[in-house]
């Protein structure tokens, strides 16, 4: 009979802890991480799902990753879409002074890490040698939020004393994706003279075979500044904010998760080399910058 009784007791008990365990894991909270889209929604959710799912597992909390399009980002977390960013480093100042983003930590990229830069360029042999030639000529931008592709340049003008809605002949803002390349090739196959180009992108250009170093004279360069940053809601746990930066600072290249079955190395997926904490003094320049040029978050009409 006790042994029956045990029988009978022993599924139910398992049964029990199942339920149990599944209680466990539906009371991890959920939460959402908005990635500024840099090409497309696709490409986004391939490159940083790995991340959310690591950055969720140090955590104790689930996180889903959504693609967020730069011009609808303030509105979504105004509205407390997202616990967690990741935007251009623009963005993030935007971010902070108009709806109190806290700073996390900015990834690290190419050859000057956590930093980067804007480039004008021009073709070799163009004629265009220094940044008082650019003068008249057809100049195409990257997108206008891009603190490396349209902010660092139009500055690098203004205090050159050249206005680009006067001094220039024409400028443009390419549509679609890669817009970066595609303003490269915009000057290399001659559409435009000029291209507000960003020093990470021509470095990875570089390194993959798409252009060389001779095919372009450097017209001006911008001191460097932050490059892509994390941040979080005013009001996320702190506990929670503690675990997702110390995940972030600590990742190395060899640290993967499983995604559909497959072991991802999340620092490769996410096309960063790690991550490193900053002072938000060290957006500073990027806030002058936004000054000079009548930019968000200090335009002032």
């Amino acid at each position: 009979m006790k042994r029956l009784l045990l029988l009978i007791l022993l599924p139910v008990t398992a049964a029990s802890f199942f339920v149990s365990g599944c209680d466990q894991v539906r009371e991890r909270p959920v939460l959402r991480i908005g990635y500024m889209n840099c090409n497309n929604e696709q490409e986004t959710l391939t490159r940083f799902a790995p991340l959310s799912r690591y950055l969720a597992e140090k955590a104790g909390v689930i996180f889903e990753t959504v693609p967020v399009d730069t011009h609808e980002f303030e509105e979504r977390f105004r509205s407390g879409e997202f616990a967690l960013t990741h935007t251009n480093s623009l963005l993030y100042i935007v971010l902070k002074e108009d709806a109190g983003l806290k700073l996390i930590a900015a990834d690290k990229r190419g050859h000057y890490g956590s930093r980067t830069a804007g480039t004008l360029i021009a073709r070799k042999g163009s004629g265009i040698e220094k940044l008082e030639d650019i003068r008249g000529k057809r100049l195409v931008f990257g997108p206008m939020m891009a603190p490396t592709g349209y902010l660092a340049q139009y500055d690098l003008m203004l205090q050159a004393g050249i206005d680009p809605e006067r001094d220039l002949g024409y400028y443009a803002i390419p549509t679609g994706s890669f817009k970066h390349e595609k303003l490269v090739y915009g000057v290399y196959f001659g559409d435009f003279d000029v291209a507000a180009a960003p020093a990470l992108d021509l470095e990875e250009m570089t390194r993959d075979g798409k252009i060389t170093a001779d095919d372009f004279v450097i017209l001006a360069q911008s001191q460097v500044i932050p490059y892509c940053t994390f941040g979080a809601a005013g009001d996320l746990d702190p506990a929670i904010f503690a675990k997702v930066k110390q995940a972030l600072l600590e990742l190395t290249p060899e640290d993967t998760v499983e995604i559909d079955g497959e072991r991802v190395k999340v620092l490769k997926s996410a096309w960063v080399d790690g991550f490193e904490e900053l002072l938000d003094s060290d957006y500073d320049p990027i806030r002058d910058m936004a000054r000079r040029a009548n930019m968000p978050p200090y335009q002032t009409y």
